[in-house]
């Protein structure tokens, strides 16, 4: 049986469950629109890039002894490869899934190279890939924090824009809507979120948060303003468990975390399938 009581008086605890939550907010706010614009691999190409921005941070300053942050590396690198993504779907004939699988395999290709360049990183980068509870520090919460209000402020500010251009691209351009520049402010802000969110949830999982509690709000969600609210929801119920049930059964935190969101998941579509056939029945 786990201790709440005791498991929350531990201050690593405290800082990985503030953490999780900011994740949870952030992510599924971000992911929404991604989702419905058929963009979840945006996530997934962008974990892979700041991947490569974790390497670039660990080689430079173990080449050259140069303090470079991982974590702004990965940002930089992160938010580089956003704008890249959107050039070369304005630029050339790629579909957008194209421009994402290139860089994709393009950021992953770098830093498996910058690696076994230098074989030492391998094990600074191993808690980029996969996350741990333990190593989320103060410093790594305040940037949430700060990330967390920065998003749901561009949210609210922009919201009727990227709902426009995420449901009607054409007609919002009519509408004299710079989809564009919506479509940049939209990729840099899930390059924040993968980047902030790899801490605890790892690179390799860090996407899941994006689209996993976004398909289960679609499950029940009656409305674009409620799919919000409900993978917000979604998502903390999937942090919550996932870091209690790390913390209590030794498990990885970011794998956990996404078991549970996928739990969700399921309990949405049970919920959906029960109530569409209770609709029926009347």
């Amino acid at each position: 049986m786990i201790d709440f009581v005791e498991m929350l008086g531990f201050r690593f605890m405290q800082r990985a469950f503030l953490a999780g939550i900011c994740v949870a907010v952030v992510a599924p706010l971000v992911g929404t629109f991604l989702v419905h614009r058929e963009m979840a691999l945006v996530g997934e190409t962008l974990a892979h890039t700041a991947f490569a921005g974790v390497a670039i941070g660990l080689f430079v300053g173990s080449v050259f002894a140069v303090p470079v942050s991982p974590e702004l590396a990965a940002l930089v690198v992160a938010v580089l490869a956003a704008l890249v993504i959107e050039w070369i779907a304005d630029r050339t004939d790629a579909y957008g899934d194209v421009s994402m699988a290139i860089v994709l395999t393009g950021g992953f290709a770098l830093g498996s190279v910058l690696i076994s360049l230098e074989g030492g990183i391998s094990v600074g980068i191993r808690q980029y890939l996969f996350g741990s509870l333990a190593t989320v520090t103060e410093e790594n919460v305040r940037h949430l924090v700060v990330l967390t209000l920065l998003v749901v402020g561009t949210v609210a500010v922009t919201y009727k824009q990227l709902t426009y251009a995420t449901f009607d691209e054409t007609a919002a351009r009519v509408g004299g809507i710079d989809v564009t520049l919506y479509n940049r402010v939209l990729v840099v802000l899930t390059a924040g979120v993968v980047v902030a969110a790899m801490q605890i949830m790892g690179i390799i999982l860090v996407a899941a948060m994006l689209v996993v509690p976004v398909a289960a709000a679609s499950q029940v969600a009656r409305s674009f303003r409620q799919s919000l609210v409900l993978s917000v929801v979604a998502a903390e119920i999937a942090v919550v468990v996932g870091v209690t049930v790390s913390y209590g059964y030794g498990t990885a935190a970011g794998g956990t975390i996404v078991l549970a969101a996928i739990a969700v998941y399921v309990a949405a579509v049970l919920a959906g399938e029960c109530g569409s056939r209770v609709a029926g029945e009347r």
